[in-house]
């Protein structure tokens, strides 16, 4: 083990604070469960800079700290809509486009080889706006009950960007493929 793993390491604790944050979430213990997605949103960017300032990036960097971030968003997400805090019809709505993304993925890899999946911006806006949601939504249980207004506005910005993103994916991995088909 080198320095170099360190990114990695805070990545993979991200991964197993999941657990714990759905667990206190499930029950009702909003304020601890608000602590450790602090925790772990401090993680990811204590990570993501150490990663870039001392060149310690990796391959597998590059694809566990995405998932460890899909995780907790999926897992919170699905927490939140089993507790009817959210629509199950939007969870389907942002599993839909993560499901899309990762066949289109999957499909442009195993017919044109190894690409670079690199985030597009419309897909960073549409996790900030995830992540809004979820902290909300959590913040709304435990201190502001009154919030409603604030949590309807951001499932709409969610669902705006999720249909802008997810389509852009489409648009993106459509060109590549079609750029790598009339190149052979």
């Amino acid at each position: 083990m080198s320095p170099r793993d360190i990114p990695n390491l805070i990545c993979l604790f991200r991964i197993l604070l999941v657990g714990p944050i759905v667990w206190l979430m499930l029950h009702e213990n909003f304020s601890a469960a608000l602590f450790l997605v602090a925790i772990a949103g401090i993680s990811d960017g204590l990570d993501g800079f150490l990663a870039r300032h001392f060149h310690w990036q990796s391959r597998l960097g590059s694809i566990i700290d995405p998932l460890a971030d899909k995780l907790l968003l999926v897992a919170t997400f699905a927490t939140l809509t089993y507790m009817q805090l959210l629509p199950l019809w939007l969870l389907l709505l942002v599993l839909g486009r993560d499901i899309l993304i990762v066949c289109g993925a999957l499909a442009y890899h195993l017919k044109y080889g190894e690409y670079e999946l690199t985030p597009l911006w419309s897909s960073k806006i549409n996790t900030v706006f995830q992540i809004a949601l979820v902290l909300l939504v959590i913040v709304q249980q435990q201190w502001l009950p009154q919030a409603a207004t604030w949590s309807t506005t951001l499932i709409w910005l969610v669902v705006a960007s999720v249909i802008i993103s997810g389509s852009e994916y489409i648009v993106v991995w459509g060109t590549n493929a079609w750029r790598q088909k009339n190149k052979n």
